[in-house]
């Protein structure tokens, strides 16, 4: 929710930036910092976000190797067969589509046409990084048969617990 109330700020900073110049600037907001692109995409078809692979390392830290997408030691490989949909060249100028890289890593994207910025969430294994942060404090509660049960009984395990309110 944080980082939602984060790219909301940073979009309407980016609308306000682009009412006062008059013209319109590709801004990305990647892991809550927001880049300006300077270079023009020549995608203009196409909805999703091409930048340059320099453009692309300065707004998100990921590099483009060989064997893939990578920042520090996390790398996601491309598939070989849909390289064409992750990479563009025109001219002398490789480009890379930041949006088809983020449905790759099932990254939510939040798109404003009118004001061309872009919003990425936490990728997947960030937002399950978060679930696995989270530690439930313990409890005892007895069963049908009033027999006391402590959550930490069954650590190690795997434990469904159902709850809800009558509010």
């Amino acid at each position: 929710m944080r980082t939602l109330f984060r790219c909301l700020g940073l979009i309407f900073l980016c609308s306000m930036a682009n009412e006062s110049t008059g013209q319109v600037r590709r801004v990305v907001i990647y892991d809550d910092a927001a880049t300006e692109l300077h270079t023009p995409s020549p995608f203009t078809q196409s909805k999703d976000l091409w930048m340059t692979l320099a453009e692309f390392t300065r707004a998100t830290g990921f590099v483009v190797k060989p064997q893939g997408v990578c920042r520090s030691e996390l790398c996601f490989p491309l598939p070989k067969q849909r390289e064409a949909d992750f990479l563009g060249q025109r001219g002398k100028v490789t480009w890379f589509n930041l949006s088809e890289f983020a449905r790759l890593v099932k990254q939510p994207v939040a798109h404003d046409q009118k004001l061309a910025t872009w919003c990425f969430g936490p990728r997947q294994d960030v937002q399950n990084g978060y679930l696995a942060t989270l530690d439930a404090p313990n409890f005892t509660l007895p069963d049908r048969s009033g027999k006391p049960h402590s959550l930490w009984d069954f650590r190690g395990k795997k434990v469904l617990l159902i709850t809800w309110a009558s509010w």
